[in-house]
């Protein structure tokens, strides 16, 4: 991560990406624990800022949409 704002979006879903990880784990739920995974890694693999927010809303989105 180059700039600030990758950065701090990052820090963001991962913090967001944490929360859906205890969730899923508590409650059993299989697309909460996996979307959590995933956003606490992806922002280590993309670099553009405008990617991550929409990557980032995506999976925050997908456990809303596919219940398990």
């Amino acid at each position: 991560m180059d700039n600030p704002s990758s950065l701090l979006w990052g820090v963001l879903f991962s913090s967001v990406g944490v929360g859906y990880f205890i969730y899923g784990k508590k409650q059993g739920r299989v697309v909460a624990l996996a979307a959590g995974i995933a956003l606490m890694v992806f922002p280590y693999f993309v670099a553009n800022s405008f990617l991550i927010v929409l990557i980032g809303i995506v999976l925050m989105a997908l456990p809303y949409f596919i219940r398990s």
